[in-house]
């Protein structure tokens, strides 16, 4: 996609988070709740699902301690709400590599924003382990507060009419293929990510260079 690109193609470009600015890592979720509940990580890996309760909790419709409490019926584990959340906010693994540098050098040429699929407790969590690499984001759009998740038309929709330019001068990077379609099917130019070597060659494409 990135031949599509060109200088003066786009005027904003749009992150989602996860695997894109922050790595994450499910394992550490399974292996904490796991430790806890005295069950191989495994076995909770296999029962967990994204269900109305996960969905609901990314568009801010139900709270931690609801989610939870769901959790604690659909896993089989009777662990604590700061068990749980301590385990769910273990998923952060640090910034993609190589990331930052490219978000401090796109943000001196145009508008950065983000869009991420994520809930009350992650956010109170990255936005402060993160707020110095978040801090090139103009704005940051969560599904838990704006009350749409991706890859739902009406969330692209909300995020483009915030930032205020058409859905063609957008590019958007994330890691979910659903969610790159979702973001085509409402006019914006979007990069399926799988290294941050592919953020990189879409900002080479742009013309973005390093400004001393």
């Amino acid at each position: 996609m990135t031949s599509q690109l060109s200088p003066d193609s786009v005027d904003v470009l749009l992150f989602d988070i996860g695997r894109v600015v922050l790595d994450i890592d499910f394992e550490k979720v399974m292996a904490h709740w796991a430790r806890h509940a005295g069950c191989a990580p495994a076995d909770l890996a296999t029962r967990f699902v994204v269900d109305d309760s996960f969905k609901h909790h990314e568009i801010g419709r139900i709270d931690d301690a609801a989610f939870f409490a769901n959790l604690r019926r659909t896993l089989g584990i009777n662990l604590t709400d700061a068990q749980f959340l301590e385990g769910w906010n273990a998923i952060f693994a640090g910034e993609m590599p190589g990331i930052a540098p490219l978000l401090a050098t796109a943000a001196k040429w145009m508008p950065l924003y983000a869009f991420s699929n994520t809930n009350p407790a992650h956010v109170a969590h990255f936005s402060v382990l993160h707020a110095e690499l978040l801090s090139h984001f103009r704005t940051v759009f969560l599904s838990s507060t704006i009350g749409f998740r991706k890859p739902d038309a009406e969330a692209y929709d909300h995020v483009v009419k915030a930032i205020g330019v058409p859905a063609s001068r957008i590019l958007f990077f994330d890691d979910l293929a659903a969610n790159i379609e979702g973001a085509r099917a409402r006019g914006l130019h979007a990069i399926h990510v799988t290294s941050t070597d592919d953020v990189a060659r879409a900002l080479t494409a742009l013309g973005i260079e390093h400004l001393d």
